[in-house]
């Protein structure tokens, strides 16, 4: 093998792995953000978590942010809890530092 094909092959490590990440960041995001607001929702324990993994699901099947700032932000809303999306945007900026902090813990912030 040349020294070409080594280092092709390892960029595509690089690759593999740099997406391994972004993808468990997102979903450990999406996680935090659904503990938060369950906990705004009143939810406790079983009902947390499954308002927490409903989140990282529907992200799956559906990519956005917006998508699901909009589900917090409207499940907030229904339950009277005065939180705007700017509030949800910010704390889901929030998760996501955390979420990387957890995921990759030798990253840089």
């Amino acid at each position: 093998m040349t020294t070409f094909d080594e280092r092709e092959k390892g960029q595509e490590r690089k690759f593999q792995h740099d997406q391994e990440l972004a993808f468990k960041t997102k979903a450990r995001r999406n996680k935090l953000l659904g503990l938060w607001a369950a906990e705004r929702l009143g939810l406790k324990s079983d009902a947390a978590e499954a308002y927490a993994r409903e989140l990282v699901a529907m992200d799956l099947q559906k990519h956005g942010d917006d998508l699901v700032i909009d589900k917090v932000a409207g499940d907030l809303a229904k339950h009277g809890v005065k939180l705007d999306a700017a509030r949800v945007r910010a704390e889901l900026a929030r998760c996501a530092a955390e979420a990387k902090r957890q995921v990759d813990p030798g990253s840089k912030p």
